[in-house]
């Protein structure tokens, strides 16, 4: 099983980091990184990851 205390404290600082540039290409590196470790690294994971984060940074960049 993983570190998860380690995980959340990688979200929480990659999602400050896409919360003070609040752009498109930010959320979508933070949320492939997060889905990749929140899926034990499938690419499926990752790639949803990076679209959901994509979403939430363009919309935090409007």
């Amino acid at each position: 099983m993983r570190n998860l205390s380690g995980l959340s404290t990688l979200a929480m600082v990659l999602a400050l980091l896409t919360a003070t540039t609040g752009c498109t290409l930010g959320g979508a590196a933070a949320g492939g990184v997060i889905g990749n470790e929140a899926t034990d690294h499938s690419a499926v994971g990752t790639v949803g990851g990076a679209v959901a984060g994509g979403i939430i940074g363009h919309e935090l960049g409007k």
